[in-house]
């Protein structure tokens, strides 16, 4: 009998069918690549540095979501913008995110600042949005987090969180983002 259209020819459940499927899965990883060609490695390494990201923490986030980053999403405290007296990133932090490239730079701000005064104050972002509430339940939260992450055009999977607390850390969860990552790791311990 001859498969229909879409059978991908694998292993039949016929008679000897254990060992048509050992020799089956033998000749996949045979056909299958053991390492990653030279190229997209060295391209993957110019994506990490473009992202302002180490390589190896680039090919995790990566390999776990199955999808590039293209967007960075910062909390309010991982950029050290906490007064609503100063809305300004301090220096290193805001050349680190205007050296990012091919990926949105947005933030969410808890309170008692206001999205569109940081926003202003700090034009390296592409866009500022208020920080879900420390009192807002996990659905509202998830709810408010994709809201600001489909207004852009993006993916959850595709955009990474980086903050400094445990709650920030649940967003990561809520969005069903790429990941998270701590500030002090993104921005270096001194920055």
């Amino acid at each position: 009998m001859t498969p229909g259209i879409g059978h991908n020819q694998g292993p039949s459940m016929e008679r000897g069918q254990t060992f048509r499927a050992f020799q089956w899965k033998k000749a996949r990883e045979a056909a299958m690549p053991k390492t990653m060609p030279l190229m997209v490695v060295r391209m993957h390494v110019r994506r990490a540095h473009a992202l302002g990201l180490d390589y190896p923490t680039y090919a995790s986030i990566r390999k776990a979501s199955g999808r590039d980053i293209m967007g960075l999403l910062f909390s309010s405290n991982a950029l050290r913008v906490v007064k609503a007296s100063e809305p300004q990133m301090p220096l290193p932090r805001s050349e680190a995110v205007s050296a990012i490239e091919g990926a949105q730079k947005l933030a969410l701000v808890h309170r008692p600042l206001h999205a569109g005064q940081v926003a202003q104050a700090n034009p390296a972002l592409d866009h500022v949005d208020a920080a879900p509430k420390f009192t807002d339940s996990w659905s509202d939260m998830r709810d408010h987090l994709g809201r600001v992450i489909t207004d852009r055009k993006l993916v959850s999977d595709q955009v990474l969180i980086i903050g400094d607390t445990a709650l920030e850390r649940d967003w990561s969860a809520a969005a069903r983002a790429a990941g998270y990552l701590d500030a002090a790791r993104y921005f270096g311990a001194g920055a």
